[in-house]
């Protein structure tokens, strides 16, 4: 779609809140940006359901949570390499595919090397059609260039649409808010619009780098469906003993998010993820305030924020062959 003609269609949609709504279950359902889909506010996530060593108990996990009113699921290509995907494939026979919203993401920089991550996780995931593809690792100021260069991802991805393979497109990142508002400049420049937009969305982050403050602002204003990970920073709030998990996941589900995606390595992990969802009410300004004071010396070191200030989760520093 041409940017001028989705600003004009958004210009005539109504506005919303996305923390309204819950059903009878408890579970939480939001708009996904202006796409037109409905999808459980609390995703979940790939890479932790690969974890367990015996696969069915992470087939176990996957459909549990989908029978219990989970219906956005996360995965990539280089999760466990590909295990994640096998393994969530196998999770959605039986007619669970036609009950959830299907998200994966790519790492190749190229045409030929996204088109070849995109089949592959089509053939392991057993599925004709990715609901959301996300380019991932949008972490370096000249990634934006590469995706939409001649040659590069972006043509791989519409090749995928038009055929079918994908519905909608987004990407991610986890470094610095300023790569993302780059590929956002970048996506206007070529006259593109995401539909999503993934990144660390946790109580650390309100201090620090902050993606909630420079980032989610500008996604709601153009329309882009908000999408959250790390909503305990992979486990490190909780090392630094500033908030517990279910104020961790409050936290991410108060900012204007569609989707907030949690790992869940077992079963005990998926009861924490759904309670937080069927507990969960708006903050006041009060209770927002006191917990974000509670975690602001831990943040600042940008510590317990690797993923931000190491290499340690760049999966695509390891893989010089993914780009190109």
């Amino acid at each position: 779609m041409e940017r001028r003609e989705f600003i004009a269609g958004l210009a005539a949609l109504p506005l919303a809140s996305p923390l309204q709504g819950a059903n009878a279950d408890g579970m939480i359902y939001r708009q996904l940006g202006t796409t037109g889909e409905k999808v459980s506010a609390v995703g979940l996530g790939g890479y932790h359901v690969g974890v367990p060593a015996d696969e069915n108990e992470g087939i176990r996990i996957v459909r549990s949570a989908v029978d219990r009113g989970i219906t956005f699921l996360d995965n990539s290509c280089d999760y466990h390499d590909g295990k994640s995907e096998i393994l969530m494939g196998k999770a959605l026979r039986d007619g669970y595919r036609q009950r959830i919203f299907l998200m994966t993401k790519f790492n190749g920089r190229t045409r030929e090397m996204a088109a070849k991550n995109i089949d592959e996780s089509l053939r392991r995931l057993q599925v004709e059609t990715i609901d959301l593809i996300q380019f991932h690792e949008n972490i370096r100021l000249e990634d934006p260039d590469r995706y939409f260069a001649a040659g590069g991802a972006h043509e791989a991805v519409m090749a995928a649409k038009q055929a079918g393979k994908v519905r909608y497109i987004g990407f991610t990142g986890h470094k610095d808010p300023l790569v993302h508002l780059r590929m956002l400049d970048v996506a206007a420049q070529h006259k593109f619009h995401f539909d999503t937009c993934q990144m660390p969305l946790n109580v650390l982050d309100y201090h620090f780098r902050s993606f909630s403050h420079n980032v989610v602002p500008r996604l709601v204003k153009e329309g882009i469906g908000v999408l959250g990970m790390k909503p305990m920073a992979f486990g490190n709030v909780l090392k630094a003993g500033v908030a517990t998990p279910i104020e961790c996941l409050h936290y991410a589900l108060n900012l204007q998010t569609s989707v907030v995606i949690t790992g869940c390595d077992s079963m005990e992990r998926l009861d924490q993820a759904l309670e937080a969802a069927r507990t969960f009410k708006p903050f006041t300004q009060a209770e927002l305030t006191a917990l974000v004071a509670k975690t602001r010396e831990a943040a600042m070191t940008g510590l317990y924020e690797p993923f931000k200030t190491s290499v340690e989760f760049d999966g695509t520093a390891s893989h010089p062959e993914w780009m190109g």
